[in-house]
C-alpha cells in the first residue's frame, strides 16, 4: 500500500485532495469569524500522524524550505496590491512598528518567558523575536470579511507594517542564532552594521527588481498571457535570490519589488497581480497545510500553561507597549486607534515559520519554543479574529457598511 502511494497518480490525487479540503476548511471557518489559516492549519493536523490522515511527516528542512519560498510570493502578492497612495502617509509610523515596535516586543516577550517560564536567555530571546511579527494575511482575511468600514489610515498602517516587519524578525532570530556558533559571542551593537546592510541592500535590489520586472513586459510585448505569469514569479525570485546573495534581507526585497512595481503602469498589470494572488493564496494553503502536517497535537498539551502565558504577555502588555511607543510620537492617531492597533496585531505563518529555524539548527530548547510558537499562533488566530469586528465597534472607530 505503501508503494502505491509513491505513485505518480496517487500523488497528485492525494495532493489535490489535500488542496481542496484545505480550500473548503479555510473558506468555513473565515465565514464563522475566523481567519482562513486556522482552517488551513487544522486540515493539516487532520491529516498528519495523529490525525485521521494518518500522514507521518517530520522533516523540519524541508518545511522551512517550503515557508522561505511561500512566504516570498505572500510578500511579493501583497506589495503589488499595496496602494502606494494610500499608505505612503503611514511610512513613518508603519516602519517605527516594524523596527522598534519589533524590537520591543520581542525584549518584552523574551524577560517574560525567563521570568515566568524559566527560560534560559538565548532561549527567551529567540522566542521573543519569533512571535514579534503581525501577519497581513490573518489580518485582513479577516477586516475583509467584516461589516465595518475603518477609517483609511488604520487598514493602511496594519498594511504596511505587515509587510515590513518580517524581515526585522527574520534579522533577529539569524543573528541570535549567529550567537549560539561564533566562538566568541558579539557585541550586540556590532550586529548593527549588518543589519544596515541587509535593510539598504534588501531595499536597493527591490527597486531594481521592481523597475525591471514591469520594463520588462513592456520590452518584450507581453500584454497578456502565460508568459507574463512566467516573468512575474521570475522577478520574485530575482529579488529574493540577488538580495541574499549581496548580503540583503530577501523578504524586503521582494516586497519593496512588488510595492514599487505595483506603482508602475504596464499592459499586463491587471493579470499579473490577479495570478499573483492566485498564487499568494496556494502559497498559504500550502505553508500551513504542511505547517499542520508537522504538527504533534499531543505536544500542546504539557505547554498550554507556558502558552497561555506567553500569548496573554504578547497580546496584552508586549503589543500595546510597542504600539503605543512607537505611534505616540505621531498626533495623528489617538487612544482609540492605538488600542485597535494593539488588538489586530494577529500572528501567523512567519513566527511558525521562523520556530523552525532553531530546530533545524539544533539549538538547546528548540523544540519547547517551536510548540510554544504554534500554541501562542492559534490562540491568537481564534481569539483575536472573531473579536477584531466587536473591538472596532466598542472603540468606535469604524462604521458599519450600508446594506446592498
Amino acid at each position: 500500500m505503501l508503494q502505491e502511494l509513491y505513485r505518480p497518480e496517487f500523488a497528485m490525487l492525494l495532493t489535490g485532495l489535500l488542496l481542496a479540503l484545505t480550500v473548503i476548511a479555510g473558506l468555513l471557518t473565515s465565514r464563522i469569524g475566523f481567519p482562513a489559516i486556522v482552517g488551513f492549519l487544522g486540515l493539516g493536523i487532520l491529516a498528519g500522524v495523529e490525525g485521521p490522515g494518518g500522514i507521518d511527516f517530520s522533516d523540519y528542512l524541508l518545511t522551512q524550505g517550503v515557508g522561505i519560498v511561500c512566504l516570498a510570493f505572500i510578500l511579493f502578492s501583497g506589495g503589488l496590491d499595496t496602494n502606494w497612495r494610500a499608505v505612503r502617509p503611514m511610512l513613518g509610523p508603519a516602519l517605527a512598528l516594524a523596527t522598534v515596535g519589533v524590537g520591543i516586543t520581542a525584549g518584552v516577550v523574551a524577560l517574560s518567558a525567563i521570568l515566568l517560564l524559566d527560560f534560559a536567555p538565548l532561549q527567551a530571546f529567540l522566542l521573543g523575536a519569533v512571535v514579534a511579527s503581525t501577519d497581513a494575511a490573518a489580518v485582513f482575511s479577516v477586516l475583509r470579511s467584516s461589516d465595518l468600514d475603518l477609517k483609511d489610515d488604520v487598514p493602511a498602517l496594519l498594511e504596511l507594517e505587515s509587510g515590513s516587519n518580517d524581515p526585522m524578525a527574520i534579522f533577529l532570530v539569524t543573528a541570535l542564532l549567529a550567537f549560539t556558533s561564533a566562538t566568541g559571542a558579539p557585541a550586540p551593537l556590532s550586529l548593527l552594521p549588518e543589519f544596515a546592510q541587509q535593510m539598504i541592500v534588501g531595499a536597493g535590489v527591490g527597486l531594481v527588481a521592481g523597475y525591471a520586472l514591469p520594463e520588462g513586459l513592456k520590452r518584450m510585448g507581453l500584454r497578456q498571457g502565460g508568459l507574463a505569469f512566467v516573468v512575474s514569479i521570475a522577478g520574485a525570485l530575482l529579488a529574493f535570490g540577488f538580495a541574499s546573495l549581496l548580503g540583503g534581507n530577501g523578504f524586503l526585497a521582494v516586497y519593496v519589488a512588488g510595492v514599487y512595481a505595483g506603482t508602475r503602469a504596464f499592459a499586463a498589470k491587471p493579470i499579473v497581480r490577479t495570478f499573483q494572488d492566485g498564487l499568494a493564496w496556494l502559497a498559504q494553503v500550502v505553508m500551513f497545510l504542511t505547517l499542520g502536517l508537522l504538527l504533534t497535537p499531543s505536544n500542546l498539551l504539557p505547554i498550554m500553561g507556558e502558552g497561555i502565558a506567553i500569548t496573554v504577555v504578547l497580546i496584552l502588555v508586549a503589543r500595546p507597549l510597542a504600539v503605543f511607543a512607537c505611534l505616540l510620537p505621531f498626533r495623528r492617531f489617538d487612544t482609540r486607534t492605538m488600542l485597535f492597533v494593539s488588538w489586530a496585531g494577529l500572528r501567523g505563518a512567519v513566527p511558525i515559520v521562523l520556530a523552525i529555524f532553531p530546530m533545524v539548527a539544533g539549538i538547546e530548547g528548540a523544540f519547547a519554543i517551536f510548540n510554544v510558537v504554534f500554541f501562542v499562533v492559534l490562540v491568537s488566530s481564534v481569539v483575536q479574529g472573531p473579536s477584531i469586528n466587536r473591538v472596532a465597534k466598542w472603540l468606535h472607530i469604524g462604521e458599519r457598511r450600508p446594506a446592498d
